[in-house]
């Protein structure tokens, strides 16, 4: 089992005021859209974790299969809200992807490469990548779940992780530049829509 933690509880900072996750991209929420994505892939279960304005993102989502619990700490940064979604990670899970909900194009196969080739390789960590680039989702070994829970900002949150754990990481190139771009700003949001 592959479980996927989707981060949705930031406060869309560079937005100014404006939750970049309800934007429309193709016809829905970017929450929506993302979360919908990745429900087509292979992962076996998905976990979208909510903070800022948690009612709206809670409805963008309905209906979809997942599961959604909120990061009563969200202002503490992405570290707390990592460490919720694991909270929730089914016990029989192999492994855990972490993907930030304003990836907005992120693509079905591009998830599945990363399990690919995790399935394949026995890496811990395997990172979607785009001509060299690593990007988004990361997959992490269930090996790695006890130093993920003890995460926070201070230290660098799962970077450090990533950072310690450098030689056992697989790039998997996608082919895809969707998994380098996340939307920050109202510019990046203009492109992609």
């Amino acid at each position: 089992m592959i479980s996927m933690v989707i981060l949705a509880a930031g406060k869309s900072t560079r937005m100014r005021g404006r939750n970049k996750l309800l934007a429309n991209v193709e016809g829905v929420p970017m929450i929506r859209r993302v979360a919908q994505t990745v429900l087509r892939s292979k992962v076996d279960e998905v976990i979208v974790v909510v903070g800022w304005e948690e009612e709206k993102i809670r409805s963008a989502l309905a209906g979809l299969h997942c599961k959604i619990p909120a990061n009563k700490n969200f202002e503490e940064g992405q570290s707390s809200s990592v460490r919720v979604g694991l909270a929730e990670v089914n016990p029989s899970s192999r492994a855990v992807m972490i993907l930030p909900g304003d990836v907005a194009k992120i693509d079905a196969g591009s998830i599945n490469m990363v399990i690919k080739k995790y399935d394949q390789s026995g890496c811990t960590i395997a990172i979607a990548a785009h001509e060299g680039r690593s990007g988004h989702p990361i997959l992490l070994d269930k090996q790695l779940f006890p130093e993920i829970a003890r995460i926070n900002e201070e230290t660098f949150g799962l970077k450090a992780v990533v950072k310690k754990h450098q030689n056992e990481i697989c790039l998997v190139e996608t082919g895809s530049r969707n998994v380098l771009k996340d939307v920050d700003t109202a510019e990046d949001l203009n492109e992609i829509q």
